[in-house]
Order: C-alpha cells, then structure tokens, then sequence
C-alpha cells in the first residue's frame, strides 16, 4: 500500500466520544501508508478539539479533530470511512448533520467503509437497504429490518448504483477491512 491513494482525502466521522479506538487508528495509518490525507470530523465546537476514543469500554486515547462537522463538506473528500465502537454510531445517528453528511458521498457516488457498530448509521441515512453487508452481530437485526441482507463475513463489497461500500464486523477483521477499502477507495 504505498501510493493507492496518492492525492485522496479519506474522511473520518467520529462522534465527540464513543469510536472504537483500533477502529479509527489502524485505518487512519492504512490511508497515511497508501499515501492517502486522513481527515478527522466531528461534531465539536472547533478544529483542534479532540475526540475521546475508546478501547471497549473503557476510555482510550484522545484524537485530534481537524475539522468540525458543522463547516465540512462532503464534496471535499475522495472517501469516508465510519469507524464503529457502541456509542460512536449511536450518537451520530441521532445528529442530522452528521446523517446529511453520510447521505451525501452515496448522494455523490463515493466510496464509504464502515465497520463493527457503524452501520447503524446508514441505516438511519437510508442507505442500508438494498444491500448485502456484514457488521457487529448485534446490527443483524436492525440491518435486516432496514432491508439489507446481512452476511457473517469479515469484509463485503457491495456495490448499488454508482456508489461502493466496503464492510466489516469487528475489529479482527482490520486488515482484511484496511486492505480491501484501500483498494475500493484508489479504484474510485
């Protein structure tokens, strides 16, 4: 993974507190190794802010924001990649600027990888149904509810109109996850 992603800008939306720390670390190093700029939003007051990551449950390392939620534009990003964790998708669920900015790279035709609990989501952009994708087993119900067909598979690619996404279900799965969104995201 050296220069895949040369030129791109990947997206990152974290909530405040809650992502899965593994789950924004080791993707956000995947995109710097394929020569890719990472992009940390959240919907915090301002730039330089920092998320609270965490390890399951319990609090991990703290993370830089570089851009607030409220000034990003989705057209500005090549990729968004939505990391998991329980509370991370929860609360961002429940924001709808963070949902409008989901809907916008599908909108756009742009790849999105989501991974564990980040489904959720997507469910709530109106962007699970219709598609065949895999998460946390807990979401197997809400995703199935929500249209989708749910598989038990480390990673899945599903492609649905102009728009590909790429995901996964825990975070074992990561290199398989950083390795196959690499390549979804250079393809696009």
């Amino acid at each position: 993974m050296a220069n895949e992603l040369r030129g791109k800008v990947v997206a990152f939306l974290v909530a405040p507190e809650g992502a899965e720390q593994v789950e924004v670390q080791e993707p956000w190093r995947a995109v710097e190794s394929a020569g890719g700029r990472p992009v940390l939003i959240s919907p915090v007051d301002k730039a330089g802010s920092e998320a609270q990551l965490f390890q399951h449950l319990d609090k991990g390392a703290r993370q830089r924001v570089d851009m607030p939620l409220s000034t990003a534009d989705a057209s500005e990003y090549d990729a968004l990649v939505l990391p998991g964790g329980v509370a991370n998708p929860d609360m961002l669920r429940m924001n709808p600027d963070a949902v409008r900015f989901v809907r916008r790279f599908f909108t756009d035709g742009k790849p999105v990888a989501a991974i564990c609990h980040a489904p959720w989501i997507l469910i709530e952009a109106n962007e699970a149904g219709g598609r065949t994708l895999t998460s946390w087993p807990s979401l197997h119900t809400d995703l199935t509810n929500a249209g989708a067909a749910w598989v038990d598979e480390p990673v899945v690619v599903c492609e649905k109109g102009t728009n590909t996404l790429v995901t996964s279900r825990k975070p074992d799965d990561i290199p398989s996850f950083n390795e196959t969104f690499v390549k979804v995201f250079s393809a696009n």
